[in-house]
């Protein structure tokens, strides 16, 4: 629980970096979708 703590103590010092974080997490959150859609086999002759 001290990790949680920490990030929270971190963005109540820092409160610009919530929204710097937010959005790190929504880009790695629809890289990984995109990813994993473009995972098509190819089928060779």
């Amino acid at each position: 629980m001290s990790d949680a703590s920490s990030v929270s103590e971190f963005v109540a010092q820092h409160p610009k970096m919530a929204g710097a974080l937010f959005t790190m997490m929504l880009l790695l959150t629809q890289a990984g979708g995109v990813m994993a859609g473009n995972s098509n086999p190819i089928v060779g002759p």
